[in-house]
């Protein structure tokens, strides 16, 4: 059976989100939601966000007002079209910025809304409304101008049932991979930040390190870009993965393409074990560790690839992702309207290098961890395919539900 089709509009309203004054915002109060935050796998990461103080949140703000479960797309630019949900504690409220779109459902069921929009198919339809331009621009009235297919209610309902079953199984992944990161987090924390190193009660503290170890520049024992790909040595068919891919960890994995089809930038070679850092915007985090990639990855020039002989994978990503090593790449940031590092700024960041046999160590406990989120990501994508392939099935009425 095929489903009638209605305009998003007869089902549910678009509602763009309130121009902020930037002089409002700042560090503390309700988080400000922008196009940037929404991520390619659909969601929300409100790391460094702006937000309103609380004596500027007023009551004209509540109707722009962001819960669990809401769905948002952005309007503007490159990733025009790119739709995410909200998944929020209890009580928890966020805003919505310019240039994002709220989607309020009147007559649909929120869950079916959320899985028609998410997909690849609609992602480029609302894309392709801002007329092809280099910077897209969809407007609340186009978005509701397309149409969705619209099985009775309780067809929706057992249709979101199962895919929203993929989803927390999915996002089930996700937390199990954020508690095995944070773990490694809190150990390299205690044994190389507070120096609670198994031990150091024999280790004397000189000028604020502890004896033995050495202090150094992270280019002395790393090397940067060390491989790359020429125009005529591209794989046949590769898996290109660009900034816009990488978010704090994780790697987005895009369907191959032809040699000829990829993009100049397309050029650099990752290893297992590699850390690749996207030299635009630090503050923001693109960065990653590379596991068990694939002969056919190829990753953009726009990233610096981190690689060691000498250090433990597990403590070079997490060395190069702290806080501090964060705070260090965005000081050292040039140009105002694309702030960017260059490979030779992670290679003068000071380091102290602890010994080797402190580094296995740290290894041996750690190694679990990644391993382990490795699974647990190949998982979750493994799911997601299953459930973009049940997807349109299920939309068109070609299995029964």
């Amino acid at each position: 059976m095929r489903w009638p089709k209605v305009s998003i509009g007869s089902v549910a309203e678009i509602l763009p989100g309130f121009a902020f004054k930037s002089t409002e915002l700042g560090d503390h109060g309700t988080a400000v939601l922008k196009i940037g935050n929404i991520i390619d796998d659909g969601t929300v990461d409100i790391q460094g966000v702006q937000r309103l103080p609380r004596q500027h949140h007023l009551e004209r703000h509540s109707k722009f007002e962001l819960r669990n479960g809401d769905v948002i797309i952005a309007m503007t630019g490159a990733t025009a079209g790119k739709a995410g949900r909200i998944r929020a504690n209890d009580g928890e409220v966020f805003l919505l910025n310019q240039r994002v779109a709220k989607f309020c459902p009147r007559s649909v069921n929120p869950d079916y809304l959320w899985f028609v929009v998410s997909t690849d198919a609609y992602r480029n339809l609302f894309y392709g409304l801002g007329g092809g331009a280099a910077q897209p621009n969809m407007s609340g009235p186009q978005i509701a101008s397309v149409e969705i297919p619209l099985p009775p209610d309780d067809v929706q309902e057992r249709i979101a049932a199962i895919l929203s079953a993929y989803d927390d199984l999915i996002e089930n992944n996700r937390r199990r991979i954020a508690l095995l990161e944070e773990a490694a987090r809190q150990l390299y924390k205690e044994w190389f930040v507070r120096f609670r190193f198994p031990g150091h009660e024999h280790v004397k503290i000189i000028d604020g390190v502890p004896e033995g170890w050495e202090s150094t520049r992270l280019g002395n024992i790393v090397s940067t870009n060390s491989r790359s790909y020429s125009t005529k040595s591209l794989p046949e068919h590769l898996r290109y993965i660009d900034i816009s891919a990488v978010n704090k960890g994780e790697i987005t994995l895009n369907s191959p393409i032809s040699s000829e089809e990829a993009p100049g930038r397309a050029r650099r070679i990752a290893r297992h074990g590699d850390v690749i850092w996207s030299n635009v915007r630090p503050n923001l985090r693109a960065y990653a560790l590379v596991m068990n990639p694939d002969e056919i990855d190829v990753f953009s020039t726009g990233f610096t690839v981190l690689s060691s002989a000498v250090l433990p994978f597990s403590f070079l990503y997490l060395h190069t992702t702290t806080d501090a090593f964060v705070n260090y790449l965005v000081n050292h940031t040039t140009g105002a309207s694309y702030p960017a590092v260059r490979p030779d700024d992670f290679e003068r960041a000071d380091m102290i290098m602890p010994p080797e046999n402190l580094l296995t160590a740290f290894h041996e406990l750690c190694e679990p961890n990644f391993e382990m989120m490795a699974v647990l990501r190949q998982q979750a994508d493994q799911l997601a395919k299953a459930r973009d392939l049940l997807l349109p099935k299920l939309m068109s009425g070609a299995i029964a539900v």
